[in-house]
């Protein structure tokens, strides 16, 4: 809307209200004559109702969260108020004569004194509510409204950020182990090319394991080495005898539940295989339930492991 839309808008709403404005004026005064009000307090009693109806409509435009809400419920508040006591005005022809100083709002007693404590509270209620709001509109700032929101925002998307990276470095630490025993299963499960014929076998010389792997690859031959170093291998399996990975897993699962003494997180805490973890843990769980045997599982889980790195071929290790 273009601003000459915005204007027109806002004088037919000023004019919509300055009508029914003028409309309650007749009601609200009549019912303030009836409480016993004098003619001045009957002629400003519905600046008092109507006149902070129009200030709570303002401090809704303008405030923001819980004071908003405050705002809008005075609104609502004072807006039944004002309805009720036109209402009454409308159903007591005795109010309607100028000459009526004292009366009563309602036939019935009870609702009749309910009517003047209603009456007779919202020039009091006015003092009280309106004071509340100009100082909400006073005292607020929209630059630390935005500021708070901003600074919300900002903190979800930091923690957001925070466990990707996580998640993200848990996939890459597992990664290179399930790359290594991945990798030992498929040399274990090549077959090695031998000679058929016992003649071959006896009078051919045997190529190295470097050429056949060459071949096998395609890459450009290397100079054979011999067997893996043991500095070359992986220094969280092959490395650490039994007793050391027991010693450090005790010293991990000091503080661990029985619920969370899994082959999984042992194999990814020592950085360790399967097979090794999972006998790993039954001796823990063994220990922890006073039934501790050797590590037979974790020594054949070693030795196996030991063995088919030992016959891998150079350059898959």
């Amino acid at each position: 809307m273009n601003r000459l839309g915005r204007i027109t808008l806002v004088v037919g709403l000023l004019a919509v209200v300055l009508m029914a404005f003028r409309v309650s004026w007749n009601a609200l005064s009549d019912v303030a004559r009836a409480i016993g009000a004098d003619s001045t307090a009957a002629l400003l009693y519905p600046i008092v109702v109507d006149g902070l109806m129009a200030l709570a409509l303002v401090a809704t435009l303008v405030l923001t969260g819980t004071d908003r809400t405050f705002a809008l419920r005075v609104l609502a508040t004072y807006t039944i108020a004002s309805l009720l006591l036109n209402y009454v005005h409308g159903l007591i022809p005795a109010l309607h004569t100028a000459s009526i100083q004292w009366g009563r709002l309602a036939d019935w007693a009870p609702a009749n004194w309910a009517l003047v404590l209603l009456a007779t509270s919202l020039p009091v209620g006015s003092i009280y509510f309106g004071s509340d709001l100009v100082a909400k509109v006073l005292h607020h700032n929209p630059e630390s409204a935005d500021s708070a929101e901003a600074a919300c925002a900002k903190s979800w998307s930091q923690q957001a950020d925070e466990q990707a990276a996580r998640s993200r470095s848990d996939q890459a630490a597992s990664a290179p182990e399930q790359l290594t025993e991945s990798t030992s299963m498929k040399v274990a499960e090549a077959p090695v090319t031998r000679p058929t014929e016992a003649d071959e076998s006896a009078t051919a010389p045997r190529r190295p394991r470097s050429a056949v792997a060459v071949e096998s690859t395609g890459a450009a031959p290397r100079r054979a080495t011999g067997r893996v170093p043991t500095i070359a291998k992986s220094t969280a399996d092959r490395t650490r005898t039994d007793a050391e990975v027991l010693d450090e897993a005790r010293l991990l699962t000091a503080d661990w539940s029985d619920d969370r003494l899994s082959a999984e997180r042992l194999r990814s805490a020592l950085r360790i295989g399967q097979k090794r973890a999972r006998a790993l843990r039954d001796q823990l769980q063994a220990e922890r339930t006073g039934q501790a045997e050797p590590l037979d599982g974790l020594d054949e889980a070693t030795s196996q492991r030991q063995k088919e790195l030992d016959t891998a071929p150079v350059g898959t290790a």
